[in-house]
């Protein structure tokens, strides 16, 4: 499927707060009772395919690119790795037999081993929910908008949306900046790194 017809998580890391309901969220999706009280009893534990790492002043949401073309699946060499009919790049664990390449091979490091039951594991976009319509758990959790789901055209139409909102706000003069801790500790960490660059000069 080309890729500006194919839906996928977009990130924009200036959005994310690092609250980690995404993580939460994805890792109840993927439990066996599909529920937050239930989940935390299970074993082995639900394991989130979504992590947020922290990169200087922001959080970068992390997860499977799922990408055209994936190295990933190419390099597979029991076929466990395929794409779906939307396009997304799944696993199928009966074949998996754990030798890690898919993760040596992905640029962005995200397959992961299950030591349990010694396969490797990714983000799937959650498949039951794609077939009802529905946005992937860690999409749907994420409060800030850290996290869109749509092919290329839907995100760019959405963001020029609340561009423009923004816009016609600033014109009224009725826009409220909204500010959170991370945006103070981006301000303070981009004022630190000035200090820094000119007393190095």
């Amino acid at each position: 499927m080309p890729t500006d017809s194919k839906p996928t998580i977009f990130i924009n890391p200036a959005k994310c707060i690092g609250c980690r309901q995404c993580e939460i969220a994805c890792a109840v999706e993927h439990s066996q009772s599909k529920d937050l009280f239930s989940a935390i009893f299970e074993d082995p534990l639900p394991l989130p395919r979504i992590h947020i790492l922290p990169m200087g002043a922001y959080n970068v949401p992390m997860n499977c690119r799922h990408c055209d073309g994936a190295p990933c699946v190419e390099v597979c060499p029991t076929g466990a790795l395929y794409h779906d009919e939307d396009g997304a790049v799944m696993i199928t664990p009966e074949k998996c037999i754990g030798c890690k390449m898919c993760a040596i091979v992905c640029p962005f490091g995200i397959p992961e081993f299950e030591a349990l039951n010694g396969v490797m594991f990714k983000c799937d976009l959650c498949p039951d929910r794609r077939a009802e319509g529905r946005p992937p758990a860690c999409v749907e959790a994420c409060k800030t908008g850290a996290l869109m789901f749509g092919t290329i055209d839907e995100v760019v139409s959405q963001v020029r949306k609340e561009t423009a909102e923004k816009i016609i706000k600033l014109k009224e003069g009725t826009y409220e900046e909204e500010y959170n801790g991370w945006d103070l500790f981006r301000s303070m960490y981009a004022e630190i790194i000035r200090i820094n660059e000119g007393e190095s000069k």
